[in-house]
C-alpha cells in the first residue's frame, strides 16, 4: 500500500451524492489558526508500485503505456522524493504509522488482518497478536492539526477502525474497516458512501465529494483523501480499458485505472487552482506501500505489496507548495512517519506528546537542508501466504528490515533456513537497487553491525518477535 487523496460520505447530518449542494455552515472554525498556515491535501493511493506511474516524473521510471499527463505535469511542480518509504508492505499497518508518525510497534496494528495466515501445517512460528483498528488515544494528523486550529475531512479507505471521525477528522466520506472497495462502480455496497447513478465511477465520486469539501472546508484544512483505487478488484470504466489494451499496456484494465486517477486528480488540482486555494495548500502525492504482484511493474525494484523488497515499501512521493517547496528532485530517505512532525511544523502545531519515530522534513522541503544520516527500519512479524522467488508457499514470512544512511540494506527473517544458519540478506541499494546482489557473505561486519542495530531499533519501539511453534 506514496499518493494521497481523501473521499468518504459524512453524517454531519446527512450527506447525499450527486450534484453536491452545501448549505450548511462551513466545517471547522480558523479562529486559533495562524493566518499563514497552508491548507493540506494529501492524496493516498492505494497499492500504487513506485515505477508505476507513466513516464515523465522526474527522477522516477515509469511505464510507457500508463497515460499519467496531469500526475507528470504537477510532479515538474513539486519535489520529487524519489527514496520514500512506507512504514509497512501492506495496507492496515503503514496507513496507521502516516496517520500517527509512529512505527508499527508502537501502535500494533502489525498487518492486514490476523498475522497467522495461510496454512497452519505450513507455519514453523507463531507471530505475536496484531490490532486491526488505531487505539482511541493514539494521536492522528487530524487531531494534532486540530490545536493549530485546522478543521479536516476524511475521503475514502480508511481501514483503522469504523470510522475516522473518532480519531478527529471532523468529517468521513466513504471512510470505515473495509480495506477494498466491493465495486469501483455504483452501486457501491458502502454503508459510508451513498450510492450514486448506476454505472458511477468510485474514483470519479470521491473527486466530487472532494472538490465539494473545498467549498466547505473552513480553512486552514487538511484534507485526506485516501483513494480506494488502485486496489482490486481491477475494474475501471470499459473504453479506458479499450484504449490501452489497443496501446499495447501489458495489463490493460491496471492501465485504465491508473489514468483514471490521473484525470480525477487532475480534475482536483484544477479546483483548487479556480478556488485560489494553489498558492497556499501543501500538497502531497503518495501511495501506502508497493504495488499488487500480478500486474506492478517489477522492472526497477525487486518486490511487490506485502515483501519487505524495496518493491514492497519504496513509495512515490510528490510534494508541492508554491513559493515554499522548490521543484526538483530528492534522493533522501524519507519515510511516511516523518509527515507528521512535518506537517505539524508546517501548520503551526506542536508535535504529539507521545514518542515519534520520524523526523520532521520543513526545511528539507522548503530550504533544501540537508537531512541528517540517519536508521530506517520496519518490523513485519507475520506471514501472507501467496507466492515469491524465495519462499515456498509464502509472499513473505515474519521479518524486519533495516536502512542504514540509506545505503546498506539488512533484511532479517525469523527462524532459520533448512541448514539451521540465520535467514539474513545484505544490499547495496545506493547501487543495487534491485537487491540483484546477497552481500552478507562479503560484509559480515557490516551485516552484524547493523543486525545489532535492527535488535536495539526493535528494543526501542517495543518489537515483539514470532516465536518457534515448540516452544509454545
Amino acid at each position: 500500500m506514496l499518493p494521497l487523496l481523501i473521499a468518504c460520505t459524512f453524517t454531519l447530518g446527512s450527506f447525499h451524492a450527486v450534484p453536491i449542494a452545501f448549505a450548511e455552515d462551513p466545517v471547522g472554525s480558523k479562529a486559533a489558526a495562524k493566518p499563514s498556515s497552508p491548507n493540506v491535501l494529501i492524496v493516498l493511493v492505494d497499492d500504487l508500485g513506485w515505477a508505476d506511474l507513466g513516464r515523465g516524473i522526474p527522477g522516477m521510471p515509469g511505464v510507457a503505456e500508463h497515460r499519467t499527463p496531469k500526475i507528470a505535469r504537477f510532479a515538474t511542480q513539486s519535489l520529487s522524493c524519489i527514496r520514500a518509504y512506507s512504514a509497512a508492505p501492506n495496507c492496515a499497518p503503514s496507513r496507521a504509522s502516516l496517520q500517527t508518525g509512529r512505527a508499527t510497534p508502537r501502535h500494533g496494528v502489525l498487518t492486514v488482518g490476523s498475522p497467522e495466515r495461510g496454512r497452519a501445517e505450513d507455519r514453523a512460528l507463531t507471530p505475536p497478536a496484531s490490532r486491526t483498528e488505531l487505539l482511541p488515544e493514539e494521536i492522528t494528523l487530524a487531531e494534532q492539526l486540530k490545536t493549530a486550529g485546522y478543521s479536516s475531512a476524511h475521503l475514502g479507505k480508511w481501514h483503522l477502525g469504523s470510522d475516522p471521525r473518532t480519531q478527529g477528522y471532523d468529517v468521513n466520506v466513504g471512510g470505515n474497516q473495509s480495506g477494498h472497495p466491493k465495486s469501483y462502480f455504483s452501486p457501491y455496497k458502502n454503508a459510508s458512501l451513498a450510492d450514486g447513478p448506476e454505472g458511477e465511477y468510485l474514483t470519479t465520486r470521491l473527486t466530487d465529494e472532494a472538490i465539494g469539501l473545498l467549498d466547505r472546508l473552513e480553512p486552514p484544512f487538511l484534507m485526506h483523501l485516501a483513494y480506494y483505487t488502485v486496489h482490486a478488484p481491477l475494474q475501471a470504466p470499459k473504453e479506458r480499458i479499450d484504449d490501452r489494451k489497443a496501446a499495447g499496456a501489458p495489463h490493460p484494465t491496471y492501465a485504465a485505472m491508473v489514468e483514471a486517477l490521473d484525470a480525477e486528480f487532475g480534475r482536483l488540482l484544477e479546483a483548487l487552482d479556480q478556488r485560489g486555494l494553489e498558492g497556499n495548500t501543501v500538497v502531497i502525492f503518495t501511495s501506502d506501500n508497493g504495488g499488487y504482484g500480478p500486474v506492478t511493474n517489477k522492472e526497477h525494484l525487486r518486490g511487490y505489496k506485502g515483501t519487505l523488497d524495496e518493491g514492497g515499501v519504496r513509495v512515490p512521493l510528490l510534494v508541492r507548495w508554491p513559493g515554499h517547496i522548490r521543484p526538483g528532485v530528492s534522493a533522501e530517505p524519507m519515510h511516511h512517519v516523518d509527515l507528521m512532525p512535518t506537517l505539524a511544523e508546517l501548520g503551526g502545531a506542536s508535535a504529539p506528546a507521545v514518542a515519534l519515530d520520524g523526523v520532521s522534513l520543513a526545511s528539507h522541503w522548503t530550504n533544501k537542508a540537508t537531512l541528517e544520516k540517519r536508521v530506517m527500519a520496519w518490523h513485519f512479524p507475520c506471514y501472507l501466504e501467496g507466492k515469491s522467488d524465495r519462499f515456498t508457499n509464502w509472499r513473505t514470512i515474519p521479518g524486519g528490515s533495516l536502512i542504514e544512511h540509506g545505503r546498506w540494506k539488512l533484511v532479517h527473517y525469523f527462524g532459520q533456513r533448512e541448514d539451521g544458519t540465520e535467514r539474513l540478506e545484505l544490499y547495496d541499494i545506493a547501487n543495487d537497487p534491485e537487491e540483484d546482489f546477497d552481500l552478507s557473505n562479503k560484509y559480515p561486519d557490516k551485516v552484524s553491525s547493523l543486525k545489532h542495530e535492527l535488535i536495539t531499533w526493535r528494543t526501542t519501539v517495543g518489537a515483539t518477535a514470532p516465536m518457534p511453534k515448540e516452544s509454545e
